[in-house]
């Protein structure tokens, strides 16, 4: 397994030394440099999972440099500073960066906060994989091209209203999820719902017209009775479908 790695941009031997010790005996691969155009142009080379970026430094200072990191990569940015106002910290954030560390600081502290962005940064970018590789979303009987806007059903394709469709990709790639009346009406129409929910049945109502097999007896979209509707997560156990 790679190493998660980070690059440490500061001036201050004693504050490179400090962290670079810390984090190669957590495992992470380091890079050390002490000016701002330095950290931009080492980006290409090292790729860095994390930077860690004091503010206070010769040449380009802390928030020019993050600009021009921001152009290369979105991998977190921590600032470091000695500056403890509010203000420093808002304009740190607003510019690009992702936490605001306050010098003197504890380094088993700063380990922990570099684990927490690395892991919430996995996370996103797992999430955003399985969407892109759900782009086609297929039941027994149904599928759906979510880059298209195409719908079969038991292998026709079907015309859907933009509601309709609407309704119809919210409801699947939100499986066994219920959705109350005003939450979708709010969804996808973007209005308040009051005094709305014919609307939504009657749009429910028509999408199960043409694409469940029997509307009377819906398979994929499940009415939950006083609540809203939800869509099928087992359609598989569906015997005449399999």
């Amino acid at each position: 397994m790679s190493r998660d790695r980070v690059l440490i941009v500061d001036d201050d031997p004693d504050i490179r030394n400090i962290l670079e010790l810390y984090l190669e005996n957590e495992g992470f691969e380091i890079v050390t440099v002490t000016e701002g155009s330095e950290a931009i142009n080492s980006i290409d080379g090292f790729k860095p999972d994390l930077i860690i970026l004091d503010i206070m430094m010769p040449g380009l200072d802390g928030y020019e440099t993050c600009q021009g990191i921001r152009e290369k990569t979105d991998a977190p940015i921590l600032f470091l500073s000695a500056k403890e106002d509010d203000l420093d910290k808002i304009l740190g954030l607003r510019i690009g960066g992702d936490d605001y560390i306050t010098k003197p600081f504890s380094p088993s502290v700063l380990v922990a906060r570099i684990k927490a962005h690395l892991r919430r940064t996995r996370i996103s970018r797992n999430k955003k994989v399985i969407k892109e590789e759900r782009s086609v979303i297929e039941f027994p009987g149904l599928m759906i091209d979510l880059d298209s806007c195409l719908v079969r059903s038991g292998g026709i394709t079907v015309t859907l209203a933009a509601k309709e469709y609407q309704l119809l990709s919210l409801l699947s790639q939100n499986v066994e999820k219920v959705f109350s009346v005003e939450q979708l009406f709010q969804l996808i129409w973007g209005e308040n719902s009051l005094g709305d929910n014919r609307t939504v049945m009657v749009h429910i109502s028509n999408l199960r017209k043409k694409i469940e097999p029997n509307p009377t007896k819906p398979i994929y979209i499940l009415t939950v009775r006083g609540i809203g509707y939800k869509f099928n997560g087992y359609i598989h156990d569906i015997p005449q479908l399999i």
